[in-house]
């Protein structure tokens, strides 16, 4: 399991990958911080990186958002919203955060290290949105931006080509309103495990119909699972 010293030791390597700097180095200890650590290590009192995810989750839609305005001047408020969400969802998130490599710097607890965190959707996901976050606090937006189009440009242009699929509650979303103008919402039902290994299940409802059922380490996750077991089931 990867230390905090020995990550302070390789931050440089790290830096290198996403060739960004930073001035405040907490900022990425932070943003690699996994709540499974935070939770290990409670007598250090240490902070996880969701609050950093929640904020890298916003700056990351307005980057994208505002590509997309400039660039494709041509698509609708509709299709804009759906080019969007085609690249920031989990699947994107991932591919970049194993493009640079970031599982091997994360530090996560025992359990989490046990049963393959450095490899979950949902954790290299998470990373790669509290990253952003982490270089937004650390060098403000334009660095941010720098960062985000280098890393997902690919998926904006592959999304606007139609060379990349929706992620799973986008389609749920597609599919219904094409029918009909019921409503698509989602509930978490149930909680299992540990803090620091939860599992969320989240339903998927059709008015007050439940159509889908799934699990997740995140309730984002969940939702996803959800939608997708629709989905299979309606294929």
């Amino acid at each position: 399991m990867l230390s905090r010293d020995e990550l302070l030791k390789s931050i440089e390597e790290l830096e290198n990958r996403i060739q960004y700097k930073f001035k405040d180095k907490n900022n990425l200890i932070l943003a690699l911080t996994h709540s499974s650590y935070a939770n290990e290590y409670k007598n250090e009192k240490l902070i996880s990186n969701e609050r950093l995810e929640f904020l890298g989750d916003s700056v990351l839609s307005v980057i994208v958002s505002e590509n997309i305005y400039r660039n494709y001047g041509h698509l609708s408020e509709g299709e804009m919203t759906k080019f969007r969400a085609n690249v920031v969802c989990e699947a994107s998130l991932e591919h970049c955060a194993l493009n640079l490599n970031i599982g091997k710097y994360l530090l996560l607890g025992k359990g989490e290290e046990l049963t393959g965190g450095r490899t979950r959707t949902s954790i290299l996901s998470d990373a790669m949105e509290a990253l952003i976050g982490a270089i937004y606090i650390d060098g403000g937006l334009e660095c941010a931006r720098e960062f985000v189009l280098r890393q997902m440009k690919k998926f904006i242009v592959d999304s606007i080509n139609g060379e990349i699929f929706m992620d799973y509650k986008t389609q749920l979303q597609e599919m219904i309103q094409k029918h009909n103008d019921q409503k698509v919402s989602y509930e978490i039902i149930e909680e299992k495990g540990p803090d620091h290994n939860k599992i969320f299940v989240s339903q998927v409802k059709l008015d007050d119909k439940v159509i889908g059922i799934g699990e997740g380490r995140t309730k984002k996750e969940a939702e996803q699972m959800a939608a997708k077991n629709f989905l299979e089931k309606n294929k």
